[in-house]
């Protein structure tokens, strides 16, 4: 899949109404596939944590999707909170966000990036899997959890 014809990916800040927007909508689609109790192991991300948050626009300027990194250690990092509205999937919006991270990361000095999605989750799954990225051991708060699937990658 290559680039969104006309879609923009820049960064900003992480309580902008439309980044807020877009992972309540992700909150509630990932409620609608795991339930409504806390679905989420280890500390949700913060502005005070996530070191870079991009939102991915189109032609019009409406809010499409959205990715941030969260910094785990010297050299990796973790992608977080990487949502594409359901209308904009298949469009190439997925690739150009998950690139423009890799670069924002590679600028940063990280060398691998780490993510976490789950079992319900097989589109994400296949996604991550097609755009380079390999299956690893559960890490940090993901470690034995039984619903989550992790993906590792070398920048």
């Amino acid at each position: 899949m290559g680039a969104a014809v006309g879609v923009v990916v820049a960064a900003e800040d992480w309580d902008a109404p439309d980044g807020v927007r877009l992972r309540a909508a992700q909150r509630a689609e990932l409620d609608a596939r795991y339930g409504s109790d806390d679905h989420e192991p280890g500390t949700p991300p913060t502005a005070a944590d996530v070191s870079v948050f991009l939102v991915a626009r189109d032609a019009g300027g409406r809010a499409l999707g959205c990715g941030g990194l969260r910094l785990l250690e010297p050299g990796t990092a973790e992608v977080k909170r990487m949502y594409v509205e359901p209308a904009a999937r298949g469009t190439g919006t997925a690739v150009d966000l998950l690139r423009a991270l890799e670069e924002r990361a590679r600028a940063l000095g990280v060398r691998r990036l780490l993510l976490e999605t789950g079992t319900l989750q097989p589109e994400a799954v296949r996604f991550y899997a097609r755009e380079g990225y390999e299956r690893v051991e559960g890490f940090g708060p993901y470690a034995g959890q039984e619903l989550s699937v992790c993906f590792g990658r070398d920048l």
